[in-house]
C-alpha cells in the first residue's frame, strides 16, 4: 500500500483517522488503533516479511530492556556491539548478500559461493537505522529504556515513516508517544500538507517520470546529447519531488495523528555547493551518518586529513545505504570527492560568484543522478559522454518531442520554479504572501490539487515511489 493509491486515500487513511479521533485522549488506545493500522499498511505491501518486522521489534525491545537494566559500562558495551550487529545483520544479509558474494566470484573468477533469492524487505534500510539510534543513544544513557512493548512496537512501525521514513530518532518520538496534542489546527495543517506532498508525487513526478522511462528505455544508440540531457533533468525533478513529496506526506500524516516527524528536504536544488546540498536533502540520513558515524570517527577534530578520510567513508557508507551494486558507491564516491574539494579551497573561490557556484552545483548532481539512475558503471559513462561531448552523438531515431509531451515541458518548467525559486521570489517581491497559508484561497488551492490528483491517479498506473526501493 502506498499513500498514492486509491485503497490507501479513500479507505485505509479515513477508516484509520476517524477511529483516532474517536479514540479521544486515550493516548494508550490510539496507540494500540494506530500501532494495528501501521503493522497493517506494512503487511499490505510486504506479508511474507513481517516477522521480520516483529523480529527486529522484540529483539531490540529486549536487548534494550538488557542494557538498561545492568550496570557496568563493559557489559553495556557488549550488549550495544550485540544488538548493531543484529541489526546490521539483518540489513547486511537482505539487502548487501548477493552483492557481496557476486563482487566475491568476480575477483577470483569462478563460482566460490551461489547467489541466493533475497527480496529486498520492505523499509529495512530504515526501520535498521531506527533501531540503531534506539540503542546507541540508550547505551548513552539519554534516555530510560521503552518498557511498553506496544509503544516500541509502535515507535518502529508507525505507517507514515515505515517504507520510507524519515529516519526518527527515537529521543524526539519518545514523548509524543504518551504526551502529544492533537488540535484543529494541526490537523489542518497535517492535510494540507499531504495535499501537497500528494500534488507533487502524482502531477509532477510520475508525469516526468513517465518520461525518463521512456527515454532511458531507448537502446544506448537511439540516445544523443539533447535526449541525455533531458532525461536527466527530468529525473533530477522526479526524483525530488518524488521523495519530497512523499516526505510532505509522511510529515502531514504525523500532523494529522498529532506527532511532529522530521523535516527531511529544504529546497535541495537551490543549494550554492555541493556541501549545502547535503544539509538540504534527505536530512534525517545526513543527520543519522554525522551523529553515529562520522563524530564516532573523529569528525573534523583529528586533523585535516583525518577529516578528509572520515568524509570519504560517510559517502561511501552513503553510497551503500542507498544500493547494494557499484554505481551506487561510485555516486557516494563522485560526492564525497566533491565534498573534500571544497573543503580544500574551492567553497571559497565558489563564494565569489553567485552564479558560477549554483551552476557548478546542478553540473555535480546531475552528474551524480545519471550513476544513481542508470544502474550500471560502463553504461553511465556511454550517457555521460554524451552530455558532455553532444556533438559526437547527434543521431537518434527519436525527436525529443516523441517522447516528451508539452504537458510535461509544462510540468518540468513549474517543477524547476517550484524548487525553490518561486518560493524565494515570493518572500522578497510579495511580503504578503504569508497571508495565503490557512486561508480560504488556499484552502480552494488545496481541493483542486486534491481533485485533479485523484483524476490523474483514476488515469494512470505510475505510482512508484523510487526510494521504496532503498
Amino acid at each position: 500500500m502506498v499513500f498514492s493509491s486509491m485503497i490507501f486515500l479513500w479507505a485505509f487513511l479515513p477508516i484509520v483517522f476517524i477511529l483516532d479521533k474517536i479514540a479521544g485522549k486515550s493516548r494508550k488506545l490510539q496507540n494500540i488503533l494506530l500501532l494495528a493500522a501501521s503493522l497493517l499498511f506494512y503487511a499490505w505491501g510486504e506479508p511474507r516479511y513481517m516477522w521480520l518486522l516483529l523480529v527486529s521489534i522484540l529483539a531490540n525491545y529486549a536487548l534494550g530492556l538488557f542494557m538498561d537494566g545492568i550496570q557496568g559500562q563493559g557489559r553495556r558495551k557488549f550488549i550495544l556491539i550485540a544488538g548493531i550487529l543484529v541489526n546490521l545483520g539483518i540489513l547486511g544479509y537482505y539487502k548487501y548478500f548477493n552483492f557481496f558474494i557476486n563482487t566475491l566470484n568476480k575477483i577470483f573468477g569462478r563460482e566460490l559461493l551461489s547467489m541466493k533469492d533475497i527480496a529486498l524487505p520492505l523499509g529495512v534500510s530504515f526501520f535498521t537505522f531506527q533501531a540503531m539510534t534506539y540503542l546507541i543513544d540508550l547505551y548513552k544513557k539519554k534516555y530510560p529504556a521503552q518498557k511498553n512493548v506496544l509503544n516500541m512496537a509502535l515507535y518502529f512501525s508507525f505507517f507514515p515513516k515505515i517504507t520510507q521514513g524519515p529516519i526518527e530518532k527515537y529521543r524526539d518520538f519518545e514523548k509524543q508517544l504518551t504526551q502529544r496534542q492533537q488540535s484543529l489546527t494541526l490537523m489542518g495543517e497535517g492535510i494540507r500538507r499531504f495535499v501537497y506532498g500528494l500534488a507533487k508525487k502524482v502531477i509532477i513526478a510520475d508525469t516526468l517520470g513517465a518520461c525518463v522511462d521512456r527515454i532511458y528505455g531507448l537502446d544506448l544508440g537511439n540516445i544523443n546529447g539533447v535526449l541525455a540531457w533531458v532525461a536527466i533533468i527530468f529525473y533530477s525533478l522526479q526524483l525530488y519531488y518524488d521523495f519530497s513529496g512523499y516526505s510532505d506526506m509522511a510529515v502531514g500524516l504525523g500532523k494529522m495523528f498529532g506527532f511532529y516527524l522530521t523535516e527531511n528536504f529544504n529546497y535541495p536544488y537551490i543549494a550554492s555547493t555541493i556541501t549545502d546540498f547535503w544539509r538540504r536533502w534527505h536530512i534525517s540520513l545526513t543527520s543519522w551518518f554525522r551523529e553515529y558515524l562520522y563524530f564516532p570517527l573523529g569528525g573534523n577534530r583529528k586533523g585535516k586529513v583525518r577529516t578528509y578520510i572520515n568524509i570519504s567513508i560517510i559517502f561511501i557508507a552513503t553510497g551503500l545505504w542507498h544500493g547494494a551494486s557499484w554505481d551506487f558507491i561510485c555516486w557516494g564516491i563522485f560526492h564525497g570527492f566533491f565534498m573534500v574539494l571544497e573543503r580544500l579551497g574551492l567553497g571559497k573561490i565558489l563564494e565569489k560568484t553567485k552564479v558560477v557556484k549554483h551552476i557548478y552545483t546542478i553540473l555535480v548532481l546531475c552528474v551524480g543522478w545519471t550513476f544513481f539512475r542508470v544502474g550500471d558503471v560502463g553504461l553511465t559513462l556511454q550517457y555521460l559522454k554524451r552530455m558532455f561531448l553532444p556533438w559526437m552523438y547527434t543521431a537518434s531515431g527519436y525527436a525529443v518531442q516523441e517522447l516528451v509531451t508539452n504537458r510535461a515541458f509544462f510540468v518540468a518548467a513549474c517543477g524547476i520554479l517550484g524548487c525553490g525559486l518561486l518560493q524565494k521570489a515570493a518572500v522578497k517581491i510579495m511580503p504578503r504572501t504569508e497571508k495565503f497559508k490557512n486561508s480560504t484561497v488556499e484552502l480552494i488551492f488545496c481541493m483542486l490539487l486534491l481533485v485533479y490528483s485523484v483524476m490523474l491517479m483514476v488515469s494512470s498506473t505510475y505510482s512508484a515511489f523510487i526510494y521504496m526501493n532503498f
